[in-house]
């Protein structure tokens, strides 16, 4: 399975990256908003890993485009801030099924996008 990744820290996004490929999955990493919308454009992802807060670009614009673009494409969250705390992100993202700490373990999220893929 696809999954697109969508992470400001290099180092994070590559080592969410290596561990979902040994899971069998095919993952790739964009930086920024720009970056995702291409991806988004060029394939189809059914699972989305999106850093809340982006350095270059929105996540609710990359999640809204993946709404419009693919309407069945899951978006997991992270954060390493207290943003959307309250679960917000829910109301604004139809697409959101989980907002969890960007310190998740890597079999955690794993497990995670295996779960919301098998829910498509």
């Amino acid at each position: 399975m696809h999954v697109l990744i969508v992470q400001n820290n290099v180092k994070l996004g590559q080592m969410w990256q290596r561990h979902l490929q040994r899971h069998g999955h095919v993952a790739d990493v964009s930086l920024d908003q720009e970056s995702a919308i291409d991806s988004l454009c060029a394939r189809y992802y059914p699972i989305i890993i999106l850093d809340v807060v982006l350095d270059n670009g929105s996540a609710i614009a990359v999640a809204d485009y993946a709404s419009y673009r693919h309407p069945d494409a899951r978006v997991i969250f992270v954060t390493n801030t207290s943003f959307f705390s309250d679960g917000s992100i829910f109301q604004l993202c139809s697409n959101a099924c989980a907002f969890v700490p960007s310190a998740t373990q890597p079999d955690d999220l794993a497990a995670m996008v295996e779960h919301y893929a098998k829910a498509n």
